[in-house]
């Protein structure tokens, strides 16, 4: 998918959006209102069509290939439309404005309009880097089986921990309660825990090993490689939430944003139609 959804179908929406995007490109610098070029000539009203018809197009495709369709194609063929007809609808909305903005809701529109590509790029970006870090952080694990590891390895941490003195025990034990995987958004996306109880827990035990001797030594040796494996796991856990946390975030952006532009472009046209 990395390079085939760029080249799809031969360059297929590369080779639209370069014509489209030429020749409106050709009819803005050709054009000689009277005054400055701005969104109310006969250019400019073109312009603004051709952008509504993008943008309604682009958020029914994508609405459609996501709700019916399946398989490498479908994907290739929504991503690589929605990258070069994305980039188009900039050049061809920004040309439509004649580059006049202000304090009104035609800019806002166009604000809009930036957002949501953008975040819709970004979201390109994350299902084309994202699957494959997820892929190499579990390794040949799926998720599950690193979730039923770790709970095993919890399991065996308070069995070693039994032969030592209730210290490590409580340490133990609060490893196994306390331990936050996920939690707030900005957690997830950071895949990371400073104060992971778990990582707190192994720092205070391996102290305390060092004072053990005999039986109990080699328990606690035993416990120490247990849960620094379980904390390993834990750090890859936190690791998929991230990846996963950066597949979804974009959508929290592209869609109400897709929404308000489609409320600000509704308000736009009536605004043109009935005042100017």
């Amino acid at each position: 998918m990395h390079s085939s959804l760029l080249v799809f179908k031969n360059f297929l929406y590369l080779k639209i959006s370069t014509v489209l995007v030429s020749i409106c490109i050709i009819a803005y610098v050709i054009h000689e209102p009277l005054g400055k070029p701005n969104g109310g000539t006969w250019l400019g009203y073109t312009l603004g069509i051709i952008s509504l018809l993008l943008i309604i197009w682009l958020a029914w495709y994508g609405i459609r290939k996501r709700s019916y369709g399946s398989g490498k194609l479908v994907l290739e063929d929504w991503a690589s439309a929605h990258v070069y007809l994305g980039i188009a609808l900039l050049i061809i909305a920004t040309l439509h404005s004649g580059f006049q903005f202000g304090l009104n809701i035609h800019t806002l529109a166009y604000i809009f309009m930036i957002i949501v590509v953008s975040s819709g790029l970004f979201g390109l970006y994350a299902y084309m880097r994202y699957p494959k870090l997820r892929t190499i952080n579990r390794g040949e694990a799926s998720v599950g089986d690193v979730w039923e590891l770790v709970a095993s390895m919890s399991s065996e941490c308070l069995v070693i921990a039994q032969d030592l003195n209730d210290e490590v025990y409580s340490l133990v034990e609060e490893s196994d309660k306390k331990t936050i995987l996920g939690g707030s958004l900005l957690r997830q996306l950071s895949g990371v825990d400073k104060n992971c109880i778990s990582t707190r827990a192994l720092e205070k035990i391996s102290k305390l090993a060092e004072n053990f001797t005999g039986d109990e030594a080699d328990s606690a040796r035993k416990l120490v490689t247990v849960m620094a494996r379980k904390v390993e796991l834990l750090n890859r856990i936190r690791k998929d939430i991230k990846y996963k946390a950066w597949l979804d975030v974009w959508l929290y952006v592209h869609i109400p944003f897709t929404v308000a532009l489609i409320v600000a472009l509704v308000i736009h046209i009536l605004v043109v139609f009935l005042y100017w």
